[in-house]
């Protein structure tokens, strides 16, 4: 066989490889360890949201305080030319503003298509989770978390409770950042 010959048939081979790949069924949706999410504190609060939630975990920014709002609206920020509304996650929740340290991040997310960062505390970087171990949220009734919170996971002996950011984001109480 001459070397043009059995290149030839090196790529006939490598393709029936490539389409027999490509047709292997694919993994059920659900299967176990599907579930990835990013990690953070608020106050005493071990949480998580999706990762497709937040787009990026940053420093806290200069804020450029808003008037007339709420304040958990810490204000305005630049990040990378976009103008990105600063809200205290913490504050938001129990009442009490958050204290900025250098582990303070801001989440930055999408709200109605505009990007709004969540100060929190503390990230701790992406968690992964059997998606079949997650227990519904075990939070006091008149939790700050209870409206936000459905599940919780555990990653060895601790428990994460699940923000969601599509609830939250969906709240007149979140929405509504114009003070009285």
């Amino acid at each position: 066989m001459s070397a043009v010959n059995a290149s030839f048939a090196k790529l006939l081979e490598y393709e029936q490889r490539a389409v027999g790949d490509a047709e292997s069924p694919p993994e059920p949706a659900g299967a176990k360890g599907d579930w990835a999410g990013l990690a953070f504190r608020v106050g005493e609060l071990r949480l998580v949201c999706g990762v497709d939630q937040v787009a990026e975990s940053l420093p806290l920014p200069p804020v450029t305080r808003v008037p007339g709002t709420k304040p958990f609206i810490l204000g305005l920020a630049n990040v990378r030319g976009d103008l990105v509304t600063v809200v205290d996650l913490g504050c938001f929740l129990t009442g009490q503003r958050s204290h900025h340290s250098i582990r303070s991040r801001l989440l930055a997310a999408t709200l109605r298509g505009r990007p709004v960062g969540l100060l929190v505390d503390e990230v701790f970087g992406q968690r992964n989770f059997v998606t079949d171990d997650a227990v519904g949220a075990e939070l006091a009734a008149d939790s700050a978390l209870a409206a936000y919170v459905r599940r919780q996971h555990r990653s060895g002996s601790e428990d994460w409770q699940e923000l969601d950011l599509d609830i939250l984001f969906n709240t007149h109480e979140f929405l509504d950042g114009a003070a009285a």
